[in-house]
């Protein structure tokens, strides 16, 4: 069993930039790789992010490329989205995940494929 809580969403001006952090614990979540993904009102909850077991290897959606950053710290069981040039866009609620499954080099990248989910943290982003 592992467990997720999440951290430091808030309200940010556009271009701004929050981060993320997201605190792992249970027996195995040294092990697991781990997910960003976001909710928008209305909206399907949507990949963001994915970042190996080892912190070696990271996925992004399109939209988030070059603006946010997926990193893991080992020794804390903590993973964070630095997340820069926030848009309203960026408005949602996001979760941080362990995916049940192995998906290789690419990640998981689809909410079925995790099992374990935080309970969620609010960024907003004013224009």
């Amino acid at each position: 069993q592992v467990q997720l809580v999440e951290s430091g969403g808030g309200l940010v001006q556009a271009g701004g930039s929050l981060r993320l952090s997201c605190a792992a614990s249970g027996r195995s979540a040294y092990f697991y790789a781990m997910g960003w993904f976001r909710q928008a009102p209305g909206k399907e909850r949507e990949f963001v992010a994915t970042i190996n077991w080892s912190g070696t290897s990271t996925s992004y959606t399109d939209s988030v490329k070059e603006r946010f950053s997926i990193s893991r710290e080992r020794a804390t069981n903590t993973v964070y989205l630095q997340m820069n040039a926030l848009k309203p866009e960026d408005t949602a609620v996001y979760y941080c995940a362990a995916p049940s499954i192995n998906c290789g080099s690419s990640g998981c990248r689809t909410p079925a494929q995790y099992s374990y989910w935080g309970q969620g943290t609010q960024v907003t982003v004013s224009s």
